[in-house]
């Protein structure tokens, strides 16, 4: 029917996720920034795991979805089963 929120959803994370993976590798040697958190570089973890989370959602948006085709209903709308 219309626009799955899963494309505009995976775009996002993508997005953001790309943006904070790149950031993370260009700063990973910044030992002062990553001070509070233990030097940990959370700007590539969380980056990528946004990344990879919003590649999933796109993915799965963009699969063959089933139509609403009169002529060709879904298969649990055929009526071929049995009434009780």
């Amino acid at each position: 029917m219309g626009l799955d929120i899963r494309i505009p959803l995976g775009l996002i994370f993508l997005i953001i996720g790309g943006i904070m993976s790149i950031y993370g590798i260009v700063t990973r040697n910044a030992a002062d920034i990553y001070q509070k958190s233990m030097g940990i570089n959370l700007n590539l973890t969380w980056g990528l795991l946004m990344f990879i989370f919003g590649l999933i959602m796109y993915l799965i948006g963009k699969r063959q979805k089933w139509q609403d085709d009169p002529v060709n209903p879904r298969p649990w709308e055929k009526g071929d089963r049995p009434r009780h």
